[in-house]
């Protein structure tokens, strides 16, 4: 079974080539099983059970902001450990995810956004780019891609992202330092999305036989 991602800034247009990708292995008869890092985080399911639940959050405007799934662009000291004790836990239970898919025969885990965009939040959160410990037991992929778009032309596209050109630039770098670290490929993200696609299949090396 093979683990290909596709990471990158908000709005270059991860989640489009992850399901073009979908499509083309499911009509080659491959079992694909589609994979997004943040909807599978447990800090995602914590904050969407206590948004449903608490009586508190379902009436404060602040709580309503929170459900709005907008990206975080502020976080305290304990905001910023537990968002690393949940991606440890996270990491352990992609490790469980990963065995039953294996068992079950799947050919690929496609995944829209990946634990690396997960720990470049972080980083930007503490605006730091000093290496996560829990960086080391990521499950590293068959293909990794890095779709490579630039800030400005993120912002004249239609659906942008409402955090600003700062907020891409700064990650932007943070990538950029990681890049050869986790063996991200860049897909140069700026054109059509047929010949991005194109691209994609291309260099994942995909089992077809």
């Amino acid at each position: 079974m093979k683990i290909i991602t596709i990471s990158g800034l908000d709005g270059s247009g991860k989640s489009t080539q992850i399901e073009m990708l979908k499509s083309y292995l499911e009509s080659q008869g491959k079992k694909v099983f589609y994979f997004h890092a943040i909807e599978f985080g447990i800090a995602k399911k914590i904050n969407d059970f206590r948004l449903k639940y608490c009586v508190i959050c379902r009436y404060l405007d602040s709580c309503k902001r929170e459900s709005s799934g907008g990206s975080v662009t502020k976080a305290n000291f304990i905001q910023i450990a537990f968002r690393r004790i949940f991606l440890a836990i996270d990491l352990l239970r992609f490790k469980s995810l990963h065995g039953k898919l294996q068992t079950s025969g799947h050919d690929y885990i496609l995944s829209d956004r990946y634990f690396y965009d997960t720990v470049i939040n972080i980083k930007f959160l503490r605006n730091s780019d000093q290496k996560i410990r829990c960086e080391n037991f990521i499950i590293a992929p068959d293909a990794a891609f890095f779709l490579a778009a630039d800030p400005e032309k993120i912002m004249q596209r239609e659906r942008k992202p409402d955090q600003g050109i700062e907020y891409l630039k700064k990650k932007k770098e943070l990538y950029d330092e990681a890049m050869i670290r986790w063996s991200l490929e860049t897909i140069d993200g700026n054109r059509s999305k047929e010949d991005i696609f194109a691209e994609i299949k291309e260099k994942s090396r995909l089992d077809l036989d």
